[in-house]
């Protein structure tokens, strides 16, 4: 009752206009953004957040949340016509809507898509609104330790999910780390990797990191690999669908926010694990086995929507724990941090105006883009059909203008320039830039929450032991570490070849 009252408030602070406008934008920036290939929510988040540094926190966020949801609504039409997956979650959307595009049915994939999306974003923001006051009241009693060891499991879970070497997501976690630690110590005053410039004692704004390893680094290796020959299906009228599909593909959209959220919700979760099982799901569950892989309206539905609803859950743990456990939950933790924010249990009684708004504005937000979408596909379609030589230069120009605007420093556009080659080697050779993310955003968290943790038990480390919490959770670090690599041992000793 508590949660129906507050999301009263919500929407209270949504609906005004000034932030119906900026929700506006951001759904609409969003789906256009996801329709572009190449650039995710991700990228376009990391590019906004120099624009939005003079924005009320709320009016930012709202937007952000726009983008986070019209981001995933988009990226399934440059799927369908394009057969370019936006990212690795929307691969089976590729899979089987191109099939259905080619086969002259894009406009009832586009729109099992779209209302899918939108059912499963919608079921996804009330499971939001219950679950994350509840989890937040249990988190504020979490003792520090146990929460250094939390986000320990974090940083071990998401190197490990992330790309497809654990060993590749740990360089890339410990170079994210180091960089966070660049700076003077608050503490003992001392100037930590500054190699002698006075520019770094400030630390190392994560802006510039995020736009250069994101930004920079995802358009150089986009351009690297960019080919004119490109096949895009037209569409002509609206996103439709007939009586026969939907009766096909309501079950899919609930089975597959049923997989969706909860793996959205727990580190290294992700949407990509939900998608496979939930094409795998209806698979084994359709009347038409037959068409999976010439185009089943089943394997688009399914996946689409546990897709949708596990950007929903995603905002679980960054809200209750501060805990990003994707991509863009990591920008959004930085974006958090950029208002001085710190998302946690306590940000629900510090800033509920901006918790609810946002809530409140994912409601919003989901209605906007179903409008948006459905009747205007044809509109997004032809986005498709922009030059990628402008759209690579367009970011490259906003980027440095963003990062320069921060502080009118060109040392910082040197930084960016390097980060970017950084960003671009790491995914030239398969190193995911998500760990080194996060290692920036939380470590210097996970810094303080260890000196807290000491200073409570004057200096002794069997806190750690002493404490059920805190030592289970470091139990959970060690076995995500190990048993992973024992099972591949043992896999190569079954299978030598």
């Amino acid at each position: 009752m508590e949660a129906l009252t507050s999301l009263l408030g919500g929407f209270e602070t949504a609906l005004s206009p000034l932030n119906l406008l900026w929700a506006l934008i951001g759904v609409t920036l969003g789906t256009l953004v996801g329709v572009l290939p190449g650039i995710g929510p991700a990228l376009t988040v990391a590019l906004l957040l120099p624009v939005t540094a003079q924005l009320p926190p709320v009016s930012a966020f709202i937007m952000f949340a726009g983008i986070y949801y019209g981001g995933m609504f988009g990226g399934s039409t440059t799927s369908i016509l394009l057969n370019t997956p936006g990212e690795s979650a929307s691969i089976i959307t590729a899979l089987e809507g191109n099939k259905m595009a080619r086969r002259g049915r894009a406009a009832a994939a586009l729109a099992t898509a779209a209302i899918g999306s939108f059912i499963a974003g919608t079921i996804g923001t009330v499971l939001l609104t219950f679950f994350a006051p509840a989890l937040a009241d249990i988190a504020v009693t979490i003792p520090a330790g146990a929460k250094f060891a939390l986000i320990l499991l974090a940083f071990v879970t998401i190197s490990a999910t992330f790309g497809g070497s654990p060993l590749r997501g740990l360089i890339s976690l410990f170079f994210g780390l180091a960089v966070g630690l660049v700076g003077t110590d608050l503490q003992s005053g001392q100037a930590r990797f500054t190699v002698g410039r006075p520019e770094l004692l400030d630390g190392i704004d994560f802006i510039t990191v995020v736009i250069g390893l994101f930004a920079i680094g995802e358009t150089l290796y986009v351009a690297s690999r960019y080919r004119k020959s490109q096949d895009v299906i037209q569409l002509r009228g609206g996103a439709s669908m007939t009586r026969e599909d939907w009766r096909r593909s309501w079950k899919p959209w609930l089975r597959g926010t049923a997989l969706g959220f909860p793996f959205g919700a727990i580190p290294a979760g992700g949407a990509e694990i939900p998608t496979f099982l939930s094409y795998t799901l209806e698979k084994r569950l359709s009347t038409h086995p037959e068409e999976f892989g010439q185009g089943a309206i089943e394997g688009v539905a399914g996946p689409e929507a546990a897709n949708n609803a596990s950007a929903a859950g995603v905002l679980v743990p960054l809200l209750t724990l501060g805990l990003p456990t994707s991509a863009t939950a990591a920008i959004l933790l930085a974006a958090f941090q950029q208002y001085g924010l710190q998302p946690g249990p306590l940000l629900f009684v510090t800033n509920a105006d901006l918790v609810w708004g946002l809530i409140a504005s994912l409601y919003i937000g989901n209605v906007m883009l179903l409008l948006l979408n459905l009747p205007l596909a044809p509109v997004w379609a032809r986005l498709l059909l922009i030059p990628r030589p402008f759209l690579y230069a367009g970011i490259l120009v906003f980027s440095t203008v963003g990062v320069y605007s921060l502080n009118n420093s060109v040392f910082d556009l040197f930084l960016l320039a390097g980060f970017g080659v950084v960003g671009y080697l790491m995914r030239r050779f398969d190193f995911p830039v998500t760990p080194a993310i996060i290692g920036v955003v939380l470590g210097p968290s996970a810094e303080s929450l260890f000196r807290t943790a000491l200073q409570q038990s004057n200096g002794d480390l069997g806190i750690v032991v002493r404490q059920p919490l805190t030592a289970l959770l470091l139990l959970a670090v060690l076995v995500a570490l190990v048993v992973p690599t024992a099972l591949r041992v043992r896999a190569r000793r079954v299978h030598p070849s």
